[in-house]
This record gives C-alpha cells, sequence and structure tokens, in this order.
C-alpha cells in the first residue's frame, strides 16, 4: 500500500539549498570576522544551523502530520529571520553600509541562479538541484569567500531574503494543502473508511454472485437448499432440496 502522504525529498528544494549555504556561509563568517567565544557566534551559528535543519525534518515529518510540518517549516522561517537580524545588527554596528534591495550589488547576488540557468524571467528561479553542495557554493563564491566582511554579510543577507521567500511560499502551499486535504489523522480516517465500504461492496458482490448460482426448484420454483444425502444409495453426497421440503420433494444434481 502506498504512503498517504509523501514525505523526504527535501534535499532537491530551493529552500533547503539556499539555507545550505547560509549556513556554511554563516559558520565561515562567523569564524573569520567574530570573536569565538563570543555568545553571538553561538547564536547565529544556531540559528543558521536551525533554519536548515527544521526545514528538513519537518519534510520527514510530513508522513505522519501535516501539523508538525508545517511547525517545524516554520519555525525554520522564524530561525532565519532572526539570523538575518544579526547580519543587519553586524553591518549597522559597524558602521557599515547595507545594499539596498535594488543595488547593483544586491540584484547581482539575486540574479546568480537565473544567470547559471541562463533564464530571462526573473519570476522563474532556476532550479540548480542536479549540482552538489560545494557546486552550488561556488556559484557565490566571489561574495561569500571575500576578504570583505560587509560584502560576505550583505550577500548572506540577499540570500536570507531569498530562503524566507521560497520558505514563504513553502508555508503558503502547506496550509493550502491542510485546508483542502485535511491533515494526516483526517486522511487515515478517510483511507480506512474507503477501504471499508469497498470490503462492503466487495461482500455484496460476492454474496449476490453466491445467490444467483443457487437454483430454482424445477417442480415450485423455490430457492433450492444444498443437502447431504442419509441413506440410500447416494449417503454422503450432496445435493439441491426444494427449501419447500417436505411439503415441495423436487431434487436439483450439484
Amino acid at each position: 500500500m502506498p504512503k498517504l502522504r509523501p514525505s523526504g525529498g527535501y534535499r532537491g528544494s530551493c529552500s533547503f539549498q539556499t539555507a545550505t549555504i547560509v549556513y556554511d556561509g554563516t559558520y565561515w563568517f562567523c569564524e573569520k570576522f567574530l570573536d569565538p567565544r563570543s555568545r553571538t557566534v553561538d547564536q547565529m551559528v544556531q540559528a543558521a544551523r536551525s533554519g536548515r535543519q527544521n526545514i528538513a525534518e519537518g519534510s520527514r515529518a510530513a508522513a505522519a502530520s501535516s501539523q508538525t510540518e508545517l511547525r517545524l517549516v516554520n519555525v525554520a522561517r522564524a530561525s532565519l529571520e532572526e539570523l538575518l537580524l544579526d547580519f543587519e545588527d553586524f553591518l549597522r554596528h559597524r558602521k557599515l553600509k547595507q545594499w539596498p534591495q535594488d543595488s547593483a550589488e544586491a540584484l547581482a547576488v539575486r540574479r546568480v541562479p537565473r544567470k547559471f540557468a541562463n533564464q530571462s524571467d526573473p519570476s522563474d528561479p532556476a532550479d540548480l538541484s542536479d549540482l552538489t553542495d560545494q557546486q552550488r557554493w561556488q556559484l557565490y563564491a566571489p561574495w561569500l569567500e571575500n576578504e570583505n566582511p560587509a560584502v560576505r554579510a550583505n550577500a548572506l543577507i540577499c540570500l536570507i531574503h531569498q530562503a524566507n521567500y521560497l520558505l514563504d511560499q513553502q508555508i503558503a502551499a502547506l496550509e493550502k494543502q491542510f485546508v483542502e486535504g485535511g491533515g494526516y489523522s483526517e486522511q487515515l480516517s478517510a483511507a480506512r473508511l474507503a477501504e471499508r465500504e469497498r470490503k462492503k461492496h466487495s461482500g455484496a458482490a460476492a454474496s449476490k454472485t453466491d445467490s444467483a448460482q443457487i437454483p430454482a426448484c424445477p417442480k415450485c420454483g423455490k430457492a433450492m437448499v444444498l443437502r447431504t444425502a442419509k441413506s440410500g444409495k447416494n449417503t454422503g453426497q450432496s445435493f439441491w432440496g426444494c427449501s419447500g421440503y417436505p411439503g415441495c420433494k423436487g431434487v436439483v444434481d450439484v
């Protein structure tokens, strides 16, 4: 029997792939530019990790609970929002410039997937699922491996915005799916009812078939009953006897 709800497959999702780049970029950013003893380092790395890991956990939980999946994807979205504020704080506290969303620098980062896929429609995100994590990283390496911390932070801000946009779309789709199709428990109950109905109709059809095989009495027309001879030369053998016996002694051989 196939699974009621698909699960897994998160590695091929754009949200997970983008969150992976954000996590790796945050880890190496903190390693290079922040004091490892700072509590902020731990908070930023954990927020980036939570964004990635909760997407994966939510995908696996989808098989048993749509509500759990929704909750975990929302946790991922909230974690990345927290990380976004940390990078904005980093720039602001050091009086470094944050790129406007429509700046040439921000657009260059945002156009990387479309440039890779040679796509002209900006509303159609490129599919980079065939690339390895290392290959996807290399697409952003000019920014994420830059010696200037402002360039790295701004590039990661752009990527976090992309991941958050993808997660918002994912959450909206999950909510719609839940409203229209119900949760796992409802789907399980519906499947159980459908199986009961199938067995009910199957049993009724079998009963109808058996009834059609019962012959009518050749003398009075009543339904015959399967009997076993208790005496005579046919002792022990089955035969059809009239249900109206002893009033009618019609017999049909089996």
